[in-house]
C-alpha cells in the first residue's frame, strides 16, 4: 500500500479508519483528512477544539460542488459554532457533526449514492 503524500485527486471511499488515521484509494495517510468532490488531502486538525474556518476552507473554495459536509469531529459529540456552521450555510453547505467513525461511514454512503458531498475527519486512535 502506497503513503500518501498531501493530496490524491478525485472521489474515494474511506476503505479503512482507526489507529490514528485512515486507508483509502490504495494508500493509508495517519492523521486527519479532508475529503471534497475535487480530491483528499493532509488536513492538519487533530482535535474539535482546532477545528477553525481556515481549515474548512478547500470546501468553501468547492462550494459549487458540495451541498453536505460530513464533519467526523473524533470519538467525542459537541455543536458546531456559528461562526464555523453559518459561512458554510450562506455558501450553501449543510454540515453534520458526528463521531468520526460515523462520519467516515456516512460519507461512504453518500458517495455510493453519487451525493454532492465532502467529508473533514479527525483521525481517532
Amino acid at each position: 500500500m502506497a503513503r500518501f503524500d498531501g493530496f490524491v485527486p478525485g472521489r474515494h471511499l474511506i476503505d479503512a479508519f482507526g489507529d490514528g488515521g485512515f486507508r483509502f484509494a490504495e494508500m493509508s495517510h495517519r492523521g486527519s483528512i479532508l475529503a471534497t468532490p475535487g480530491g483528499i488531502r493532509i488536513w492538519p486538525v487533530t482535535s474539535f477544539a482546532g477545528l477553525t474556518l481556515e481549515s474548512l476552507q478547500p470546501v468553501l473554495d468547492e462550494a459549487e460542488a458540495i451541498d453536505f459536509l460530513i464533519l467526523g469531529i473524533g470519538h467525542e459529540i459537541a455543536f458546531l459554532p456559528a461562526s464555523l456552521r453559518d459561512p458554510l450555510r450562506a455558501a450553501g453547505i449543510t454540515v453534520e457533526a458526528m463521531a468520526t467513525p460515523a462520519a467516515a461511514r456516512t460519507y461512504n454512503v453518500l458517495v455510493g449514492e453519487e451525493r454532492r458531498v465532502a467529508a473533514a475527519l479527525i483521525a481517532v486512535e
